[in-house]
């Protein structure tokens, strides 16, 4: 068989492959006219096909990773995925990329600050949690025989902003010792078409291979909320594989995954959202008694004046958060430093003698006063962007 007398070169510039493949197709084309192939000859050929195949697809691959401006990232996220598979004991668990890529979010539930005891004026709610939630994961042989007694596979914590809403799921991913996956809408978002799904496929998986596990999603009303005709089709279709995949947990009877979801606006949740999250819990403002209890776990180890009235000060402060209420602790903590340094002087005074004085009522007061104030003007702020037309 004659030669062809242009070679391929063993490595070639990826913008000439279509060239080199027309120069092999017109050669295979001529031989296979001018007479049969010998077997050899046909081996060699396949061969050089699936050489130039091998190539043209590690090229391809190659230019799309370099072209990728998240590729770092997700190196990095895999990285950390495998670190924190390890720091929670989990072992003999192949996991895909996607799967790796949500991983990356998990928590460790041994590594979580809080406890029911830094949680305050939510009694009712935490026993309620106690029973529906954490006793049947901690006992599950106790009610395997039951479908009613099972986990529920959908809770909403809603209430107004500030309230302990996140502080509660992650007390409850602790005392029931499950795996926490704080997930964020934008760990599903992907520019390439299709990947939104996997990634929320992948979600599923791997709280089902870490069982028992919570999905938490954190202000779920930005990412579940109403469905209409203007969202976009990734979207759409993002969500509805969300939801299939949610429904797929309630037919697996023995499944112990959790979706915990949090807003401050439950109304805009989708119908289809709220069907599948039965337990809710309303955490609504805290009471005077509620504050009361909430500003002496505030102050428990701080250096706070013994003729402090809280009860007098939970009085002052209604309408005030859990949040607030830290907020305004901090303000008054922050004056006795403020008069510290004002009346501090390194020449007259030896520093290790020097104190900060306890905190008094009076501070308190003031900083009631300023949280007051800034409460009422973010109120103004609001109503002056209210359209009335």
């Amino acid at each position: 068989m004659e030669r062809c007398k242009n070679p391929l070169p063993p490595q070639f510039p990826f913008i000439d492959n279509g060239r080199h493949m027309g120069l092999m197709i017109n050669m295979v084309h001529a031989e296979a006219f001018s007479r049969p192939l010998s077997r050899n000859e046909v081996v060699g050929l396949i061969f050089r096909l699936t050489i130039f195949g091998a190539v043209t697809y590690f090229t391809i691959k190659w230019m799309v990773d370099a072209i990728d401006p998240t590729r770092k990232q997700k190196v990095e996220a895999q990285k950390q995925a495998e670190r924190l598979m390890k720091q929670i004991g989990v072992k003999n668990v192949k996991l895909t990329e996607y799967e790796m890529s949500i991983a990356a979010h998990l928590v460790d539930p041994l590594s979580m600050q809080v406890t029911w005891s830094d949680i305050a004026g939510l009694d009712d709610i935490i026993n309620d949690l106690k029973d529906t939630v954490i006793l049947p994961i901690r006992k599950k042989r106790l009610f395997e025989n039951s479908r009613l007694l099972q986990p529920p596979k959908g809770v909403l914590l809603y209430g107004p902003p500030g309230c302990g809403k996140t502080l509660i799921a992650k007390a409850t991913a602790k005392e029931a010792g499950c795996r926490f996956i704080n997930l964020q809408p934008s760990t599903l978002t992907d520019k390439w078409y299709g990947e939104s799904q996997k990634l929320a496929a992948a979600v599923f998986s791997l709280a089902i291979k870490l069982q028992p596990s919570i999905i938490f999603i954190d202000e779920i009303d930005s990412f579940l909320r109403n469905r209409s005709s203007s969202d976009h089709e990734a979207t759409a279709m993002m969500k509805a594989q969300f939801m299939s995949l949610w429904d797929g947990l309630e037919t697996d009877f023995n499944c112990q995954v959790i979706v915990m979801g949090a807003t401050n606006r439950p109304q805009d949740l989708d119908s289809a959202i709220m069907r599948r999250m039965p337990t809710r819990f309303h955490i609504n403002q805290p009471a005077l008694k509620q504050r009361e209890a909430i500003l002496k776990l505030i102050l428990k180890n701080e250096n706070v004046d013994q003729l402090v009235d809280l009860h007098g000060i939970a009085r002052e402060t209604d309408g005030f958060s859990g949040s607030d209420l830290k907020e305004m602790c901090r303000d008054a903590a922050l004056l006795c430093v403020r008069e510290y340094i004002r009346c501090s002087s390194e020449d007259s005074h030896d520093e290790d003698d020097e104190e900060i004085r306890p905190i008094q009522q009076q501070d308190l007061y003031r900083a009631i006063q300023k949280m007051k104030k800034s409460k009422d003007t973010a109120f103004q702020n609001v109503l002056m962007h209210v359209s009335l037309d």
